[in-house]
C-alpha cells in the first residue's frame, strides 16, 4: 500500500479543513449525541486518517492543524478541526461540516485545496460524516490559529479551484455493485472513501487530477514513491495473499515488506485501528483491481554498473537482507518480491538508501526495525550501482539508475530539511 501519508497530493490525506470566520452559528451539543455516534465517529476518523494531518508532530495537540503538507504546487497546512469557535470549527453547522468534507467547500463559499481529499471524500455517506462530526464535537477545543494557504502565486488564488474542480471533482455518494458481493463492497467504500488510498497511489497529471486510466499504479509524493497496489504480480501485490495484506495494513509489517514514511503514519494512525472485517474487506477489493506489468528486460550480469553493484550489496546489504534478497518476513523486507523495488520510479529506494528509514512500530509488531543511512558513505556513482544491481536481480527488470538521478535525490531531500 501506501508508503502516506504522506496519507497527499492531492495525497495521502484529511490535510485541509480550511478556517473561515463563521462565527455566530449554533453547534450541537455533545450531551446531545449518542455514545453511538461518537464512538462510530471516533472509529471513522481513524479510517479517513485525520491525525495524520490535522495534528502537527512537533506540535502534538490533537487534531489542532499547523502541519504543512507538501503538494507539487507548494505547501498547505492541515486546518484546526477540534470545536474551538475562533479558530477551529467549533462554530460550523453540521451542513457546513460536510460540506466542507464531501463538497470541498467552505463555510464562506470558497473552494478547499485538493490537499483536504474531498475527492474522496465525497463518496461517503452523510451519515458517516455526521459520526465524524459528532465525535470531533467531544474533542478538548484548543486555540491555535492557521493559516492554511502557503501557497505561492498563482496557485493561492482559490477563484482556480472551481476551474480544477470542473476537470477533477464529480460530487457523488459510492454507489454499491450489485454484482459484487458484501465485503468487495465494504472494501471498495473504505478504499475509495474515507480510506483516499487513490490520492497517493494514483498517478496525476500536470495539474494534480488523478490519471483514472492508471489507478493505483504507484505515484511519487512527499519525495516517498507510494507504490502500485494492482494485483500485478511484478510492480504491486499480485504476490500478497489477503492474509499478507491484512497483516500490513494492521502491524506495518509481513513476510514481504514493512511500511516506512508516510505509509508508516497511515498505519500508525489508521489501519492499525481498523476491525479485521474492514481489512479484510480492502484486501478483497484490492485483488481486483487490474495492473499491467511493464516489459522490461534486466541488464546483463556482466554489465559493469552490475558488478560494481554486486560488491557494493555484498559488503553493505546482504547481512541484513541475504545474498538472495529474500531477508527476514516479518523484520526485514524481502527485496527479491518487492513491488516497491520493481516500481516504475526510484523514488523511495534512494530515499532509504541515502537517508535510511524507520518502519512502523505497532501494537502487533512493536520493534519497528529501521534501515541505516547510507548516504553519507557513498557516492553518488555507488549508490546508483547498487540501486539497478537490486532493481536488475532476483527477477527484477529495470533502467540502469544514474549518478545523476542520486544527486538529483540527494539535493531534494537537503532541501526539505532546510
Amino acid at each position: 500500500m501506501r508508503e502516506r501519508h504522506e496519507k497527499g497530493t492531492w495525497y495521502l490525506v484529511l490535510s485541509g479543513l480550511l478556517l473561515c470566520g463563521c462565527h455566530g452559528l449554533r453547534a450541537a451539543d455533545p450531551s446531545e449525541q449518542s455514545f453511538a455516534d461518537i464512538e462510530r465517529g471516533r472509529y471513522l476518523t481513524a479510517v479517513a486518517d485525520c491525525a495524520a494531518c490535522h495534528t502537527d508532530p512537533n506540535d502534538k495537540r490533537a487534531f489542532a492543524g499547523g502541519r504543512p503538507i507538501e503538494t507539487p504546487f507548494g505547501l498547505v497546512a492541515a486546518a484546526n478541526i477540534t470545536p474551538d469557535p475562533e479558530t477551529g470549527i467549533g462554530n460550523w453547522t453540521d451542513q457546513q461540516f460536510d460540506a466542507a468534507v464531501r463538497l470541498g467547500r467552505r463555510p464562506d463559499g470558497a473552494r478547499l485545496y485538493p490537499a483536504m481529499p474531498y475527492l474522496y471524500y465525497t463518496k461517503m455517506t452523510a451519515h458517516d460524516v455526521s459520526a465524524i462530526r459528532s465525535y470531533l464535537r467531544t474533542l478538548e477545543p484548543v486555540h491555535h490559529e492557521v493559516h492554511t494557504n502557503r501557497l505561492s502565486f498563482p496557485f493561492n488564488i482559490r477563484a482556480g479551484m472551481h476551474v480544477w474542480d470542473a476537470l477533477y471533482f464529480t460530487p457523488g455518494v459510492f454507489k454499491p455493485d450489485p454484482a459484487k458481493s458484501a465485503q468487495w463492497n465494504r472494501g471498495a467504500y473504505l478504499v475509495e472513501g474515507p480510506g483516499h488510498c487513490a490520492a497517493c497511489h494514483t498517478p496525476k497529471g500536470m495539474l494534480g487530477g488523478d490519471q483514472n486510466n492508471k489507478r493505483f499504479a504507484g505515484y511519487s509524493i512527499q519525495q516517498w514513491f507510494a507504490p502500485n497496489i494492482t494485483n500485478d504480480p511484478v510492480a504491486g501485490l499480485g504476490k500478497w495473499s489477503s492474509q499478507d495484506t491484512v497483516e500490513y495494513l494492521k502491524s506495518g509489517h509481513n513476510r514481504w515488506a514493512g511500511a516506512a514514511g508516510p505509509m508508516a503514519e497511515e498505519v500508525t494512525h489508521s489501519s492499525s485501528q481498523m476491525t479485521q472485517a474492514d481489512l479484510l474487506a480492502i484486501a478483497t477489493y484490492l485483488e481486483t483491481q487490474p495492473g499491467q506489468t511493464p516489459s522490461v528486460k534486466p541488464l546483463a550480469p556482466g554489465d559493469p554498473t552490475m558488478t560494481a553493484g554486486a560488491a557494493i550489496y555484498t559488503d553493505l546489504c546482504a547481512a541484513c537482507h541475504r545474498k538472495d534478497g529474500t531477508g527476514s518476513a516479518f523484520l526485514i523486507p524481502n527485496l527479491a518480491a518487492s513491488g516497491a523495488v520493481a516500481s516504475r520510479e526510484t523514488t523511495s529506494i534512494l530515499r532509504v538508501i541515502i537517508q535510511g528509514a524507520q518502519t512502523a512500530a505497532t501494537r502487533d509488531e512493536p520493534t519497528g526495525p529501521a534501515m541505516p543511512a547510507y548516504g553519507w558513505q557513498l557516492t553518488d556513482a555507488q549508490i546508483a550501482a547498487v540501486t539497478t544491481y537490486i532493481r536488475n536481480s532476483w527477477g527484477h527488470a529495470a533502467a540502469a539508475t544514474k549518478p545523476d538521478d542520486v544527486r538529483s535525490a540527494r539535493n531534494s531531500l537537503q532541501a526539505s530539511r532546510d
